[in-house]
């Protein structure tokens, strides 16, 4: 957690800085084997190197990063959630809950997905 301080600093609002201090942390806890990283001011999640989840803010939301893939794979669900999309990644108003179950099991699907991929992201 200490790597993301900064990251949750730069939070403008205190119950913004709570809400990810939760999420880093229960991330932390469903997947200890992930590693974490900062890369272009965003925290990121890998496994053996390759890029698994990233977070990024902005002043009505914050943003989930799973790669485009992941994003086809759960489009549904994630529009099911009521989260805004892109091609990249989804949107997560700091006033809506997390669906903690739906983040579960896109991380999950990256980590199963790219156990053999050598590089950083997918190619």
């Amino acid at each position: 957690m200490e790597l993301f301080k900064a990251f949750i600093d730069s939070l403008e609002k205190d119950d913004q800085k709570e809400t990810m201090t939760q999420l880093f942390h229960w991330i932390q806890e469903t997947f200890p084997q992930l590693d974490t990283t900062v890369k272009w001011n965003q925290p990121m999640y890998t496994d053996h190197d390759t890029f698994i989840i990233g977070f990024s803010k902005a002043k009505q939301h914050f943003s989930i990063a799973p790669e485009t893939k992941a994003m086809d794979a759960f489009s549904d669900r994630i529009d099911k959630s009521g989260y805004a999309q892109t091609n990249n990644l989804f949107k997560i108003k700091w006033t809506q809950d997390i669906d903690y179950d739906l983040l579960k099991t896109i991380i999950q699907y990256n980590i199963d997905d790219k156990q053999e991929c050598t590089s950083f992201w997918r190619k």
